[in-house]
């Protein structure tokens, strides 16, 4: 397996392996995954993007991830900045990265490849900070809570409710870099 930083031109070439692996991360359908597909391409054209993948041998993607900037204007940010007070959004929201998906195929997981993926994409971030949101329930349980718990994401909001999206989602945030220099 190799880890590879992806550009925007790299995922939009393979963005039929990505939304593969985001529906069978998610447990989508694929059409419901295809609706993602602007989205994505629309995202790789965003400021600070950068991005990741988790490669086999024979050039099977098996993981992703990516982010980038958090602005006003953005989705994401303004739903996220609406359930913030003031003083929480200049703290968290300003000179942010979002971390926007970070997937791996099922039969990838928990071998600590999501880990290299999120540790490499953040690894030398310009922002001061990154953000990302997770479903909360049940969170305990979660490989992805157990990820970000364990390098130090802490909560920025929780049981909060994206439009268009019954589940709550905890908001989480960390300080950048992940490793002094």
């Amino acid at each position: 397996m190799t880890l590879v930083r992806w550009t925007g031109d790299d995922v939009v070439r393979r963005l039929d392996d990505v939304l593969q692996v985001y529906a069978e991360a998610m447990d989508y359908s694929p059409d419901l995954a295809a609706t993602r597909r602007g989205f994505v391409y629309a995202h790789t054209h965003r400021p600070g993007f950068r991005a990741v993948a988790t490669l086999a041998d024979d050039d099977q993607l098996l993981g992703f991830g990516y982010g980038y900037t958090s602005e006003r204007g953005q989705w994401w940010h303004e739903q996220v900045r609406a359930g913030l007070s003031s003083a929480a959004y200049t703290e968290w929201l300003t000179d942010a990265l979002e971390v926007v998906e970070l997937h791996m195929r099922p039969d990838a997981q928990g071998h600590g490849l999501g880990e290299r993926q999120l540790v490499a994409m953040l690894d030398g971030a310009a922002e001061a900070k990154a953000v990302l949101s997770t479903p909360e329930a049940p969170y305990e349980k979660s490989r992805a809570w157990r990820l970000y718990r364990k390098l130090g994401f802490a909560d920025v909001l929780r049981d909060f409710h994206f439009p268009g999206d019954e589940r709550p989602f905890g908001v989480l945030g960390r300080a950048l870099p992940l490793r002094p220099r």
